[in-house]
């Protein structure tokens, strides 16, 4: 996407604003309409973007368990947590009480076939894993992203599935707003026995003003101001209840594993970092930073070494159990 730059004409708005209110300035009415008539559009762009980030495109899905890997499987679908969302997924059996749960990223579905999804299942199925794969809610026509709210409601709801379905230890394996998802989950529930997030995005101020200006090149004030102010009124729920300061101050009681590239341009790996060394036990809290990989394509570039690191923190989860 070519970048568009509104610096120049944010500047001299905010400029005008600031003298107007040093100086008490009482325009006449002309000069009120022009000023709206610049401000209108101005503030409609910055709408525009926050209903956008609400609805990002997303590809219908393109194959099944069955027809991409070869595995039998279960059509599912279940209530989120709340009952303000009905979810649909498959259920793919493996031969143990252990369910890995897949908990996808922002713009995809429960292939996300970048990852690539469906080859994580089939080594996860051989390792004799039970395996859930979901749509977020968002996914659906007519449903917005809330920044892992409802998408935590939905996880939680995913995760009560797998308990009914006779899992006695379910994993979370999270990938980019997938993985920001889980560890909102993780501080309202015990049920989940451990966690490997890939490339984790937290939607906090920084992170959505970054992702944003990769696109538009704007101001942080007052853009960033205006896109959270418009965000509630397209998506019906605030940026502000997303609870990026407790995840990122809490010290978390399950094994996580993550997972982050240092050249991530979509989830700074300083604020992974942060959140790693905030937690007191670092044999249950790992930390795997890669130095070039791209957001949630650590898999691909590091295959080996990726399945060799997330199997053998799984084992060690399940050593025990079976």
């Amino acid at each position: 996407m070519k970048t568009v730059t509104l610096n120049p004409l944010l500047r001299r708005f905010e400029n005008a604003v600031k003298i107007g209110v040093r100086k008490k300035i009482r325009l006449p009415r002309w000069a009120t309409a022009v000023a709206l008539l610049l401000i209108m559009p101005i503030l409609a762009f910055h709408g525009y973007i926050a209903w956008t980030l609400g609805r990002p495109a997303i590809a219908p899905l393109l194959s099944n368990p069955l027809e991409a890997i070869g595995l039998s499987y279960e059509d599912v679908t279940f209530p989120s947590a709340n009952g303000r969302s009905s979810l649909n997924g498959w259920y793919i059996p493996g031969e143990s009480q252990e369910t890995v749960v897949f908990s996808h990223g922002y713009g995809a579905n429960r292939e996300e076939s970048w990852v690539p999804m469906y080859e994580l299942a089939k080594a996860l199925n051989r390792m004799q894993y039970n395996v859930l794969m979901f749509d977020y809610g968002f996914v659906q026509p007519g449903r917005v992203v809330t920044g892992g709210i409802q998408e935590t409601q939905e996880l939680l709801g995913a995760i009560s599935l797998a308990k009914t379905k006779g899992a006695q230890n379910v994993f979370v394996w999270g990938f980019s707003m997938g993985a920001g998802t889980a560890l909102q989950a993780a501080l309202v529930t015990k049920e989940i026995s451990g966690m490997i997030l890939d490339s984790t995005y937290l939607l906090d101020p920084d992170t959505l003003y970054m992702n944003v200006k990769q696109h538009v090149d704007l101001p942080r004030f007052p853009s960033l101001s205006l896109i959270r102010f418009f965000f509630p009124i397209f998506n019906g729920v605030s940026l502000s209840q997303v609870p990026t300061h407790d995840v990122k101050t809490t010290h978390y009681e399950l094994p996580i594993y993550l997972i982050h590239s240092k050249q991530d341009s979509k989830a700074d790996y300083q604020l992974i970092q942060e959140l790693y060394d905030n937690q007191p036990d670092h044999e249950k809290t790992r930390l795997w930073l890669v130095p070039n990989s791209k957001h949630e394509l650590i898999y691909r570039s590091h295959k080996k070494e990726y399945m060799l690191r997330a199997t053998s923190f799984l084992k060690s989860l399940t050593q025990g159990a079976r």
